[in-house]
């Protein structure tokens, strides 16, 4: 049985559980993180005397004990029957005792395969833990710079010549895109000591790879623009890439450092083609790319998870 963890209504889940069904295959649940508070949507015991459940988004109660892989897609959400109450305390105690309560259940009584273990995952969302661990692997990495110190931002350019500014965590809502740098002085001394920003070199070139990693399964697509950040506008030329040898290795040495099984790779490709390492999500996106290359992405991703299911520790 696959269990996958995510908001309701997830595109990637639906998609992927859709394709299941094509294939005749009923053990694919959705459980939505954001529907445990209101019903009765999990139980636990500490000394085994009852099984462990769980309530899937179509209202089964199936147990965690015959359960081969739990696919950890998205888990931070605010529980949707807490948005009319209008008392603070009550809705950070539902929201956080939902979660806490989820997290910890899974972690103490799921022993088969994780795509990704919830430990690594957020291990490896940290972009300057990531980074470090992507340049051990033999990538180039920017140059990079967190701080909250204006002077040292105007030293930093300096020294790089050009540079673009995003943050480290970021936040829900809109999509906060990268974006460069130009005159540190123009900007209010405050705004940078309102909390810290990545600040890096500017790689030269206008080829982008999103690749989309799958255990040791990889599936690239090279984006040709001259701005920033891709994601703003899809228009752009977008062709299937063949991942070379020497780049693959480096992707497997990451995602293995970072105790990934999966990751949304973001590369960019210097004037020379070099591959410079950018981030990884650690569930990221990737059915937008479905469409625009013509391929099969939300089968590839269900073939991934059937065979890590069937490899699955008991």
């Amino acid at each position: 049985m696959i269990v996958t963890v995510s908001l309701k209504d997830d595109i990637h889940a639906l998609a992927v559980r859709n394709e299941a069904r094509r294939r005749g295959y009923r053990d694919f649940h959705i459980v939505e993180c954001d529907r445990l508070s209101g019903r009765q949507s999990l139980s636990w015991d500490s000394h085994g005397n009852s099984p462990t459940t769980l309530r899937t988004s179509d209202g089964r109660e199936i147990a965690l004990e015959e359960t081969s892989l739990v696919w950890w897609r998205r888990v931070r959400a605010a529980q949707k029957a807490t948005e009319d109450n209008k008392d603070a305390f009550e809705r950070n105690l539902i929201n956080n005792d939902c979660r806490g309560a989820l997290t910890g259940i899974l972690c103490t009584a799921f022993h088969g395969q994780w795509i990704s273990h919830p430990e690594a995952t957020d291990r490896a969302s940290d972009k300057l833990y990531q980074m470090a661990v992507a340049q051990k692997s033999g990538f180039r990495v920017p140059r990079t710079l967190v701080t909250q110190s204006r002077d040292e931002v105007a030293d930093f350019l300096g020294e790089v010549g050009r540079v673009i500014v995003k943050p480290v965590v970021g936040t829900s809502g809109p999509l906060l895109f990268t974006q460069y740098l130009e005159d540190p002085a123009s900007i209010a001394m405050e705004s940078f000591e309102a909390c810290p920003a990545i600040y890096q070199e500017y790689i030269e070139g206008d080829e982008h790879v999103r690749l989309n990693c799958f255990g040791d399964r990889m599936y690239a697509a090279l984006l040709k623009t001259d701005k920033l950040d891709w994601r703003a506008d899809l228009t752009i030329p977008i062709s299937v890439w063949p991942v070379p040898d020497e780049t693959a290795e480096k992707v497997v040495a990451v995602l293995r450092g970072l105790g990934l099984r999966m990751g949304a790779i973001d590369i960019k490709l210097t004037p020379s083609g070099e591959p410079v390492w950018l981030e990884v999500n650690p569930q990221g996106q990737f059915l937008f790319l479905e469409p625009l290359l013509r391929i099969p992405l939300a089968g590839y991703f269900l073939d991934f998870l059937l065979d890590e299911a069937r490899t699955a520790p008991r």
